[in-house]
């Protein structure tokens, strides 16, 4: 087989993870090349011309263009047959079936049929074709060569993406890679019309999927990898915001996308994650553009990202605290004061240098958000095991407090009340932030009540309620709970 480009190596140290999270992956993808490739030589002509092109694309279609490959005439009736209003839908439909497909030769759905993307259903009829091609014009040899470009392309995006990262986690005060098992995959592509960055959020997974560009788009970049980060700290709280849902009667005139419309936990998500965007590029104007563009919540967001900032608590934790305080009267005369924009906003994709970043968190604090992670599943052994060990590895007292808090809960669960009385009270004596303290006296009035001592009960209802910075739920709780019960 002849050696259809000449590209010179170059030394690279590991790149497919980034910023030591085994859940944050920067690479190239063999079954998007081999698409790409397919989709290439079948007709797919868009942006060939513009001068953004990675020359191994033209390389790689000169190539194919000289070789006989018997399949090619049905994969061009195939191509024709399916093509789109724009390159950028033509091209989103090939991105939705490479990430469904397993790896080569069989190209066989890898999830079941009823949870593949249904764009990517519509090319069902493509994979017997993808097969064929990828043999005959022996695909597998062309992706090895095609390496030494894919690394170059990656290294432009490595510092970037890390720092990127750090800036994200640092500000949220977040582990890197977010929630156990969820992946963030960004897969550099070479054979798409430049300038394009698409998205998908499959289940645990977000890829973002990015063609040449003279500079990386870090702006698209980190708001896929706020999602990432953002998206499922909102979610743990979605039966709670169902009772602001009102609020979506109101942007039904806005320029968002239908799923918006109807999703008011989702909505929650992409309004803070505008503000975050806002306070991390300082630049406070952005904040009435969202509003106009459908984003709601973003200016209340906005005005509690500076309380957050002086707190010691991570988002995962202190937005209980921040969706609590919404006032629906007052959310609500905001937004019927906002004149939205016609159409959505167009904005090319930039390069934003992000802000300085926060201290990352301890080792104790990064082991606390994987325990929380295993607690919330209800996987209680593993999760006192990593409460524990965050007991033993350094951290700020209120770390140690929340690992002795966790340990607590988790003798509640297991009918353990003694137990669980003693943990609450060693929580209590480590110097916990006033979340947690709030809510262990919450439990310990609670674990007296059920004990047959409502005097005692009494006592730590109150002493709940004079916890300054506790948050509403606590307070509510302690106040609700505490009616009948013996003063």
């Amino acid at each position: 087989m002849k050696r259809f480009f000449v590209l010179a190596a170059i030394s690279l140290c590991s790149l497919a993870r980034l910023h030591g999270a085994d859940a944050i992956q920067l690479d190239a993808d063999a079954n998007m090349f081999a698409v790409f490739a397919a989709i290439n030589a079948a007709g797919y002509d868009e942006g060939i011309d513009l001068p953004d092109n990675s020359p191994l694309r033209k390389q790689l279609r000169d190539y194919l263009s000289k070789q006989e490959i018997p399949v090619l005439p049905e994969l061009k009736q195939f191509y024709r047959r399916h093509m789109q209003k724009t390159g950028v839908q033509d091209l989103s439909q090939y991105i939705s079936y490479a990430l469904s497909i397993s790896p080569a030769p069989d190209f066989h759905w890898r999830t079941r049929d009823v949870e593949v993307p249904p764009d990517a259903m519509a090319l069902a009829d493509f994979s017997p074709l993808l097969t064929r091609f990828y043999q005959e014009a022996h695909i597998a040899e062309l992706w090895q060569r095609s390496q030494p470009a894919f690394q170059q392309e990656m290294v432009k995006y490595h510092g970037p993406v890390a720092s990127m990262v750090t800036a994200v986690d640092g500000y949220l005060r977040v582990p890197a890679g977010g929630y156990l098992g969820r992946q963030f995959r960004l897969y550099v592509d070479l054979l798409g019309a430049p300038e394009q960055v698409q998205t998908r959020n499959y289940g645990d997974e977000v890829f973002v999927i990015v063609t040449p560009s003279a500079q990386p788009p870090m702006f698209d970049i980190r708001h896929a990898y706020l999602f990432f980060e953002i998206d499922p700290i909102v979610i743990k709280y979605g039966m709670d915001l169902q009772r602001y849902s009102t609020l979506l009667d109101l942007v039904q005139e806005s320029p968002l996308g239908e799923t918006f419309k109807n999703d008011f936990t989702l909505l929650t998500s992409a309004s803070l994650i505008k503000a975050v965007e806002a306070r991390l590029d300082k630049n406070p104007g952005a904040i009435q553009q969202a509003a106009k563009q459908g984003y709601i919540l973003a200016p209340y967001f906005a005005e509690q990202l500076p309380v957050f900032e002086k707190q010691p608590q991570g988002m995962r934790y202190y937005i209980e605290d921040m969706t609590g305080l919404i006032d629906l009267k007052r959310e609500t005369a905001r937004v019927k004061s906002i004149k939205f924009d016609a159409a959505p906003l167009a904005r090319a994709a930039r390069q934003v240098n992000v802000a300085t970043p926060a201290p990352v968190l301890s080792a104790s604090g990064q082991t606390l958000e994987k325990a929380e992670d295993l607690y919330t599943a209800r996987k209680l052994e593993d999760a006192r095991k990593l409460y524990l060990k965050a007991l033993e590895q350094n951290g700020a007292p209120e770390e140690h407090a929340q690992a002795w808090y966790g340990l607590a809960r988790i003798s509640v669960l297991q009918n353990q009340p003694d137990a669980a009385t003693k943990l609450f009270e060693k929580t209590i004596d480590s110097s916990p932030d006033p979340q947690t303290k709030a809510w262990s006296l919450v439990y310990l009035a609670r674990l007296a009540k059920a004990g047959g001592d409502p005097e005692g009960a009494a006592k730590y209802y109150q002493q709940a309620l004079a916890v300054k910075g506790a948050s509403e739920k606590a307070l509510q709780a302690a106040q609700t709970e505490s009616r009948g019960v013996a003063k």
